[in-house]
């Protein structure tokens, strides 16, 4: 069955849904983005992404497409016209289509932003069989952009990561800058040692992950030790326990990087109680 749409004010079958071919996004990687999960049919977080899109866009100087309210409004016209239980909803926008190619940009008076909008179905997105077993990871050198506090759609590095690890038989690729890991190719990553979570603190390094803040937030009300630092790979394949967050995976388990085995090589107890607590709290807050 054909997936609706958003594109520029139209709900429209899939197939009918066209950008041109002037659009900066394809032209120039001129775009950014958000991911929102979808639990029993609710909104998950859905506030800090969408003040993180609305930071991403200022720090381009990029017009803002919508009102808060309406982008609201059409996340929750295409979960119920998909029919979304558990899922996920990608939001872009782009600096639009100025009608040819330029590497300056366009007059935004005269150049609309591009806003697109799409769901992907994923029954079982919160028990997934992966979060039980845990993933493998693969270390590989961070050579992306220097503002990756920006969400934007220049994916390709992320992308080559992956298959980088699918290559070596693993899950996932953590990357790694000036000897300390900075991110996964689409998560926030952490260790655990003696009962304290370690992880990468904000900077221009990092996105600053939208359910980061919320799985910190309960850890923090848990009466779990948090300290944000970088840490290196080393450190990490000595750890108790590693995992990662992300709006589509929410807290999983790591139990392997570069083929050392994470304590056991098991997921641990306090990546899955957190996967819990996070699951039960934003399941409560959805809207």
């Amino acid at each position: 069955m054909s997936r609706t749409v958003y594109l520029n004010g139209e709900y429209l079958p899939e197939a009918e849904a066209k950008v041109s071919i002037f659009d900066r996004a394809f032209l120039m990687a001129d775009g950014v983005y958000e991911v929102t999960s979808v639990l029993g049919g609710k909104l998950i977080d859905f506030d800090g992404h969408l003040a993180r899109l609305e930071r991403s866009l200022t720090e381009l100087d990029m017009p803002k497409p919508a009102a808060f309210d309406e982008l609201l409004e059409i996340h929750r016209k295409l979960v119920e016209l998909n029919g979304i239980d558990e899922g996920l909803i990608y939001l872009q926008v782009t600096r639009g289509a100025p009608g040819d190619r330029d590497f300056a940009f366009p007059d935004p008076e005269s150049c609309e932003p591009t806003l697109v909008l799409f769901t992907q179905s994923k029954p079982g997105l919160a028990d997934s069989p992966t979060a039980k077993t845990g993933i493998k990871v693969i270390s590989i050198e961070d050579i992306r952009w220097g503002r990756r506090d920006i969400k934007t759609v220049q994916l390709l590095y992320p992308s080559m990561g992956k298959m980088m690890a699918k290559k070596a038989g693993a899950d996932d690729a953590w990357m790694v800058e000036d000897g300390a890991v900075t991110e996964g190719t689409s998560n926030n990553a952490y260790i655990v040692k003696d009962g304290k979570i370690i992880t990468r603190n904000l900077s221009t390094d990092i996105l600053h992950g939208i359910t980061r803040a919320a799985v910190l937030k309960f850890a923090r009300e848990a009466q779990m030790i948090v300290e944000e630092r970088p840490f290196t790979i080393e450190e990490a394949q000595q750890a108790d326990e590693a995992f990662y967050t992300s709006a589509s995976a929410f807290v999983m388990p790591v139990v392997e990087i570069d083929g050392a085995k994470i304590g056991d090589g098991t997921p641990g107890g306090v990546a899955l109680r957190l996967r819990e607590i996070y699951l039960d709290e934003s399941r409560k807050a959805g809207i």
